[in-house]
C-alpha cells in the first residue's frame, strides 16, 4: 500500500487502532478519528509516524453529521489524497426494547448508520479509481442477535444493504465496498477474561476470542490490491459461532 492513504473512524483504540497499525505496516499514510481519547490518538500517531509513514488524528464525533464528513474531507486534503475508507467508529446499547430511550435510538442510528453513510458519500467524491470503502458490521446482527440487542442489530444490519448498493454504485470506477461482521472480539469493552466471556466462548467452533490483529489482518486483506475481485461482500470473522 505504499503511496496510499487510509482514514480508519474510531482509531485510537481497540479494532481502529489495530486496523490504523496494520495498513500503515502495510505502507499506507493513516488519518483517524477519535472523540475524547486524545492522549490514545497521539499514541497511535506516533507509532504510525515511527514506520515512517504520515500520520494524523482528527477529533469528531460520529454522531456530528459535519463531523463524520467533514472527517473525510479533512484526511484528503491534509494528506493530498485517499485510497481508503474504514468505517469503524461505532457504539452498542443493549437492553430491553422497552428500556430503550429517543435519546438511545437517536444516538445509535446516528453513528451507526448515518455517520457511515455520509462518511462514504463523502469518500465517493475524493477516493482514488480503485479505492477501498470497508465498514464494520456485527455477526451478532447478523447471525446470533438475542434479546437486549434489537436497536444495535437494527443498525449493523442497514449496512448490509448500503454495502450492496454502493459497490454497485461504485462498481465502475474499480471501488471495491465490503463489510467485515465482526464476532466475539477481545477488546476493553468485550474483554476474553469478563463476567460475559464464558458463554461467548462456548459458542464459538473455536472454543475462544478473537484479538483485534486478526480482524486487522482481514480489513487490510480487503484494503490490499489482491482483494481488488471482491466487492459487496460480507465477511463473518467469529471464530465459526455462524457455522
Amino acid at each position: 500500500m505504499n503511496g496510499k492513504v487510509a482514514l480508519v473512524t474510531g482509531g485510537s483504540r481497540g479494532m481502529g487502532k489495530a486496523i490504523a497499525l496494520r495498513l500503515a505496516q502495510e505502507g499506507a499514510d493513516v488519518a483517524i478519528t477519535y472523540v475524547n481519547s486524545e492522549d490514545a490518538a497521539r499514541e497511535v500517531v506516533a507509532k504510525v509516524e515511527s514506520m515512517g509513514r504520515r500520520a494524523l488524528a482528527i477529533r469528531a464525533d460520529a454522531a456530528d453529521a459535519g463531523d463524520a464528513a467533514g472527517a473525510v474531507e479533512r484526511a484528503a486534503d491534509d494528506l493530498g489524497r485517499l485510497d481508503v475508507l474504514v468505517n469503524n467508529a461505532g457504539i452498542g446499547v443493549l437492553g430491553p426494547i422497552d428500556s430503550l430511550t429517543l435519546a438511545d435510538v437517536n444516538r445509535v442510528l446516528d453513528v451507526n448508520i448515518r455517520a457511515v453513510f455520509l462518511a462514504s458519500q463523502a469518500a465517493a467524491g475524493r477516493l482514488a479509481d480503485g479505492g477501498r470503502i470497508i465498514s464494520t458490521g456485527s455477526a451478532l446482527a447478523k447471525y446470533a442477535g438475542g434479546p437486549g440487542g434489537s436497536l444495535y442489530s437494527l443498525s449493523k444490519s442497514a449496512l448490509i444493504g448500503m454495502t450492496k448498493a454502493l459497490a454497485r454504485e461504485l462498481g465502475g470506477r474499480g471501488i471495491t465496498v465490503n463489510l467485515v461482521h465482526p464476532g466475539a472480539i477481545d477488546t476493553d469493552l468485550n474483554p476474553a477474561d469478563g463476567p460475559y466471556a464464558e458463554p461467548q466462548k462456548a459458542a464459538t467452533a473455536l472454543g475462544r476470542f478473537g484479538s483485534v490483529d486478526e480482524v486487522a489482518s482481514l480489513v487490510a486483506y480487503l484494503a490490499g490490491e489482491e482483494a481488488g475481485y471482491i466487492t459487496g461482500a460480507e465477511l463473518v470473522i467469529d471464530g465459526g459461532h455462524s457455522a
